[in-house]
């Protein structure tokens, strides 16, 4: 649907040619391309932010200078305190579950026995209640008062 029609190419920059090319075929919106200047591929594409830096040497008594660096401080100084906060937070929340790990093992171990102990009644009360009914059809002995032994 989108068609890529190429347009001139603008001046070199470090061995590099950028190259225009249409998105949409309304034209509206052009898309740069990096293109090494030579067919062989000679130089590496520059992304256009790193094109305009350059090296140049910097006035170390500047105040612009000592601004940035004052910048740069505080914010590294921000960050590593942020750091820092966020591992004894993480610590103090290992801690936290460490404890409640512990009470919890503690819990289990306690309805652990519990549950053992009302197993063992459960199944005494059952063997009792077994031995204590009788077949069906058979009735147990009983003294027969009338019948005295004659």
């Amino acid at each position: 649907m989108s068609k890529t029609s190429p347009q001139a190419p603008s001046a070199e920059a470090n061995g590099v040619s950028v190259i225009y090319t249409q998105a949409h075929s309304s034209g509206l919106q052009q898309v740069p391309q990096l293109v090494p200047v030579s067919p062989a591929g000679g130089g590496k594409a520059v992304p256009p932010s790193r094109q305009g830096k350059k090296s140049s040497f910097v006035d170390r008594n500047s105040d612009e200078y000592r601004q940035r660096r004052e910048r740069n401080n505080m914010a590294v100084k921000k960050s590593r305190l942020k750091s820092k906060q966020k591992a004894q937070d993480t610590l103090q929340r290992v801690n936290q579950l460490k404890e409640e790990n512990e009470r919890l093992e503690a819990k289990i171990k306690l309805l652990t026995k519990e549950l053992s102990v009302l197993k063992d009644l459960f199944l005494e009360h059952a063997h009792n209640l077994a031995d204590n009914v009788q077949p069906v059809g058979t009735e147990p002995p009983t003294a027969n008062p009338d019948s005295g032994g004659q």
